[in-house]
């Protein structure tokens, strides 16, 4: 009798136990978590609107989202790291900090076309990727794409990488990438952030920008392109936006559904940067000779090398860019090197 009213007790510890583990994950699932939401045009933009969906989507996976716009992406990245949001949605450049794998996709010319692009974002939302989507407890809980980024030159004039030699162009402050390509091509870089760059543009003090078409309007770079100005039809970088979680605020296997979430959304990511793109008039987009492409490939991609040599870019994250590059063209040169 003794020992079976020990085993019982054992048995009420053991049901006691469990039945507050099973309170503390429900908790944590029903309690409201703060998604911070960066969109360039505030509550009213794209961007928003679709995490106003993703928000019904995480609902299914047992977490309930009160939605936060900023239209200043350091301060959302900021209120991130200081804990005033479990969740928040930024560039992929600016969220290399929290995970260098993932944020490492938007590197220099690492994914020439859209159809790169959908290869290696249906490659990172696969539960393969998943171990390399967390980094610490911060996990990249999902990407898509932003749109392709290109050069916006104040005069068209400009259409050759040595016709880029002593113009002043703004790059992120944060982006030493940026900064060390401009400086290859004999550039003056100036320092800027996503609150100024456009206005700098706009006001003739810097002479060339990077930006997706889906900037065009908002920021109205209509006006620093004035009469002589061209939109250079060469994409430099594949933009991401990725949502970024901190783990111990998720029930566990939170980020992988989200991650499938968000990946199923892709054609209609791929719907806005194309209308975007169509909606600039014609006469501002600018052919550059082939065989000027081949300089700034040749360009970007040496520069890839030594970002990702001083630990910039996650070589990882390199090697398997260049497999999809290499799926994608196969007859294309570095498919038979080894430089990435």
């Amino acid at each position: 009798m003794q020992t079976l009213m020990k085993y019982s007790r054992g048995a009420r510890l053991i049901l006691a136990g469990t039945a507050l583990a099973l309170s503390s994950t429900m908790a944590m699932a029903a309690e409201k978590k703060t998604l911070c939401v960066w969109d360039i045009v505030g509550a009213q933009g794209d961007v928003f609107n679709m995490m106003k969906d993703y928000k019904l989507a995480a609902a299914k996976m047992g977490v309930t989202f009160d939605l936060k716009p900023y239209t200043d992406e350091k301060i959302a990245a900021e209120d991130f790291k200081a804990g005033q949001c479990d969740a928040v949605v930024m560039t992929g450049l600016r969220a290399r900090q929290f995970n260098s794998f993932a944020g490492s996709m938007d590197a220099l010319g690492a994914l020439p076309s859209y159809a790169m692009q959908a290869k290696a974002l249906a490659t990172v939302a696969s539960p393969a990727a998943a171990k390399l989507m967390v980094s610490g407890n911060y996990e990249v809980a999902g990407a898509t794409p932003m749109g392709a980024a290109y050069l916006f030159v104040n005069d068209r004039s400009i259409n050759t990488v040595g016709k880029l030699s002593g113009k002043k162009i703004a790059v992120l402050d944060y982006d030493k990438a940026q900064a060390k390509m401009v400086q290859l091509v004999g550039a003056q870089p100036v320092a800027s952030d996503v609150t100024n760059f456009a206005g700098k543009f706009n006001n003739g003090s810097v002479d060339i920008i990077g930006a997706p078409a889906a900037a065009f309007k908002p920021l109205e770079l209509v006006k620093g392109l004035g009469t002589k100005g061209a939109i250079v039809n060469f994409p430099l970088v594949q933009l991401t936006l990725q949502v970024l979680i901190r783990r111990d605020s998720f029930p566990e296997g939170f980020g992988q559904k989200s991650r499938e979430y968000i990946q199923s959304q892709y054609p209609r990511a791929m719907s806005l940067i194309k209308t975007a793109e169509a909606d600039i008039d014609k006469k501002y987009w600018m052919q550059i000779p082939e065989a000027d492409k081949a300089k700034h490939i040749s360009m970007m991609r040496d520069s890839r090398v030594a970002l990702a040599n001083d630990g910039i870019y996650d070589k990882r994250m390199m090697s398997v860019l260049k497999k999809v590059r290499c799926q994608v063209e196969p007859a294309n040169a570095e498919c038979a090197q080894n430089i990435e």
